[in-house]
């Protein structure tokens, strides 16, 4: 087999070479998969929206070589109707496309959808990571990016939705407090009867707080709470995403999270 060069973009190249033997290790990498989900055959199906081909074809190859599945998109509009015909498990969209941006793609998912979403971005200032979160996003990477580091997010990102716990045992059964309910085996929030529409980091912090009902949880805690791996963030990150879990509570008639002035936030069960 002839070896394939990918290169992208002038300002940032990185080139990939895939020879027989990187088709072995992607077999590999599947029939690993397949043996951990008791021989199912499904992957992880992952939708890459940029308006750039090498980078789409860069982060296709890098997820393959993961065992994971790859479709793509070349504007914004094209990804909403791939995510309504293909349903997607993670979500990789560029801020800047054409047609629709993936913040406004993002916004108008967060109507009916959680699945998770990693922004990519040339623009990496503070405001633009908060601004992305805000509305919806689970996560962040400026570009030039490490492929190896987009992969291992989206795993982390998998993992948590799929409810999985790496390093302590499972919680036995929902978690109820007062009309609260959150069932993390189906990633299901409801109150009362109503569901809530929740990201995968809302989720997460809404479990941590609810589960330790009257804790204070800093906001440090609460990133520890919400991602796997290490993560180095801002405040008002944190202030975000529990900003942006508040404004979905209080569209239920709902407000159990209390600020800490000078420490963080607590959930408080209401009756």
């Amino acid at each position: 087999m002839n070896l394939l060069h990918w290169t992208v973009r002038p300002a940032w190249t990185l080139h990939v070479h895939c020879a027989c033997r990187d088709l072995a290790g992607s077999w590999d990498v599947w029939c690993k998969y397949r043996a951990e989900h008791g021989g199912r055959a499904w992957m992880p199906k992952i939708l890459i929206a940029d308006d750039d081909p090498h980078i789409r074809s860069v982060i296709r190859f890098a997820l393959a070589r993961d065992g994971l599945a790859a479709i793509e998109a070349a504007d914004g509009a094209a990804a909403l109707e791939l995510v309504a015909r293909e349903r997607p498990d993670l979500l990789i969209l560029d801020v800047m496309m054409p047609e629709m941006d993936g913040t406004e793609l993002c916004r108008r998912l967060r109507r009916e959808s959680d699945v998770p979403v990693i922004f990519l971005s040339s623009r990496g200032e503070e405001l633009d990571r908060v601004l992305g979160l805000e509305l919806g996003g689970d996560d962040y990477m400026t570009k030039p990016f490490s492929p190896r580091e987009l992969v291992a997010r989206v795993r982390a990102h998998l993992r948590r939705r799929e409810g999985r716990v790496t390093d302590g045992p499972r919680a036995a059964g929902p978690l109820r407090r007062g009309p609260l309910r959150l069932d993390a085996d189906r990633f299901e929030a409801r109150w009362g009867e109503a569901p809530i529409p929740l990201t995968v980091t809302e989720f997460r912090l809404l479990q941590a707080m609810a589960t330790h009902s009257g804790r204070v949880f800093t906001r440090e805690m609460l990133m520890g709470a919400a991602h796997a791996e290490p993560r180095i963030v801002s405040d008002r990150t944190i202030d975000s995403h529990v900003r942006h879990l508040r404004a979905k509570l209080a569209a239920l008639g709902a407000a159990p999270i209390e600020t800490v002035h000078g420490l963080g936030y607590r959930y408080r069960d209401e009756g």
